[in-house]
């Protein structure tokens, strides 16, 4: 809602990626829905391309004419990390696609510092959120219905 503000959360996300990795990134790639507006302001903060990865039938890849040439050097941007596991997806499809990717960047970590994605991660901020299982909740917590946002079914 606030492009301006997107804008300077971009750059200040790329000014916390080492410049041995900056400065070889040629294109800037991330998962739709969530990371679209982040990844599009990471590649003009960046000066590179930027495009999304999707999931028509459940699984990522590059389309609406998006392409990477053989070896292209790839940013990952997410707005948001938890687990990891739609970073590693979305990786993965980079890389049948063609693509290199050499690290991650994201607003918000939210996996306390948990996640592995095989590459080397830059967060903005992170966000340690405790969680618990359900016959251990804080009494506080128990009276509050649960609900499950995002994109992923519950399981």
């Amino acid at each position: 809602m606030d492009p301006a503000r997107a804008e300077r959360l971009a750059r200040a996300l790329a000014d916390k990626i080492p410049a041995d990795l900056r400065n070889r990134i040629e294109a800037v790639v991330s998962p739709a829905m969530g990371g679209v507006i982040i990844g599009h302001e990471m590649g003009r903060a960046l000066g590179k391309p930027a495009m999304f990865v999707e999931r028509p039938q459940g699984t990522f890849e590059l389309r609406r004419g998006f392409h990477l040439e053989p070896g292209t050097i790839v940013l990952m941007v997410e707005d948001v990390v938890t687990t990891g596991l739609s970073s590693r997806e979305a990786i993965e499809a980079v890389r049948a696609a063609g693509g290199d990717v050499i690290a991650e960047a994201a607003l918000v970590d939210r996996s306390s510092g948990k996640a592995d994605l095989g590459i080397p991660f830059v967060p903005l901020i992170r966000i340690d959120v405790p969680t618990y299982r359900a016959t251990s909740l804080p009494p506080e917590l128990a009276s509050i219905p649960a609900i499950k946002p995002g994109s992923r079914a519950a399981a």
